[in-house]
């Protein structure tokens, strides 16, 4: 520093306050295009050892999750966490743990060790997780999930919402018979079937329809699954006129299921899947109007709630997932 300041011609104390992105009119633009070209001309980094010397924390944020390298949305969830991060002249040191908990113990001990931030810990899909006993002490935020002890903040999609408004686009499009494919079980306590069957049932009973269990199946998020509950619904005696698939896979089936029935897509069967998977459900035909979740915006708000110590133990702040329409859906007329 002493050397950036000598080659710009300011102080010490005015090189800090450039580098440290603090202005407060304490320096002009002109002062500071001079220290960010001697910064360029010499070569000069930051000593990141240094800085947690002094102020305690590194520029870090630890993220770890339990299938990150592999799960279908973890780059979006990853890039928000990573922009707002940058946002704040921070790194995102990111650990896949495969669910190897000796590996997951490991890494955050290497991680407060180094002084992260703080911790996000990810869940690669909405459940309810046993967070380690060693954040419960530590500046840590879940994301994508819910911390099962209630101990820390948790980042979640707001899955009874989105159940509810996959649902009403098909009322609103004129459906009355709308048949459920769930995507688990309501005994297995997850948070996406329990939600998603809720604002189901929400969305019919505010329409003044009774639910009909006749036409609720409960699969397991499977292409299979959504095929032969699909082909069962359609056959029936008294037919849905619509599906809402609790998956985009579920829905993969219930396109085949109607296509090996000779039943067309929206004309004789509207279809609403969830998840809006960028590598199936615009690729159908017709492309799949869809529930997707707000990963992207999730991985922001929780690196945000670290940065801005924000978090409240047990709150848990729900995403709204966006309808996004494409051509599986058609309007009925009253005669229909």
């Amino acid at each position: 520093m002493h050397d950036v300041a000598s080659l710009a011609g300011v102080s010490q104390a005015t090189v800090s306050l450039v580098l440290n992105d603090v202005d407060g009119g304490r320096f002009t633009e002109e002062t500071r295009a001079k220290v960010e070209r001697a910064v360029r001309s010499l070569g000069y980094r930051p000593n990141a050892h240094a800085r947690v010397l002094r102020e305690g924390v590194a520029g870090m944020i630890g993220f770890i999750g339990d299938s990150v390298a592999t799960a279908p949305f973890s780059g979006m969830i990853i890039a928000g966490a990573q922009e707002r991060a940058w946002e704040a002249g921070m790194l995102v040191l990111t650990v896949d743990t495969s669910g190897d908990k000796a590996l997951e113990a490991a890494s955050i001990e290497a991680m407060l060790s180094y002084s992260v931030a703080g911790v996000v810990y990810a869940g690669m899909y909405n459940r309810y997780l046993e967070v380690p006993e060693v954040l419960a002490g530590s500046r840590a935020v879940v994301l994508n999930s819910h911390d099962a002890s209630g101990s820390l903040p948790s980042v979640a999609p707001d899955e009874e919402r989105g159940g509810y408004t996959a649902t009403k686009k098909l009322l609103d499009a004129g459906h009355r018979r709308i048949g459920l494919i769930n995507i688990e079980t309501l005994d297995s306590g997850l948070p996406a079937a329990v939600g998603r069957y809720e604002g189901y049932v929400r969305a019919l009973t505010e329409a003044g329809l009774g639910m009909d269990a006749d036409i609720i199946r409960f699969g397991l998020g499977s292409e299979e699954h959504g095929y032969e509950h699909a082909a069962g619904l359609i056959s029936s005696a008294h037919p849905p006129t619509a599906l809402f698939c609790a998956n985009d896979r579920t829905a993969l089936g219930a396109y085949q299921a109607a296509r090996d029935r000779g039943l067309r897509i929206p004309e004789d069967l509207s279809i609403v899947g969830f998840d809006n998977q960028e590598l199936l459900a615009p690729l159908l035909r017709p492309g799949l109007t869809t529930l997707e979740l707000p990963f992207k915006a999730m991985g922001r708000r929780a690196v945000e709630i670290l940065l801005e110590d924000a978090g409240e133990p047990g709150r848990v702040e729900l995403f709204e997932c966006p309808l996004v329409e494409r051509g599986s859906v058609k309007e009925l007329k009253e005669t229909e």
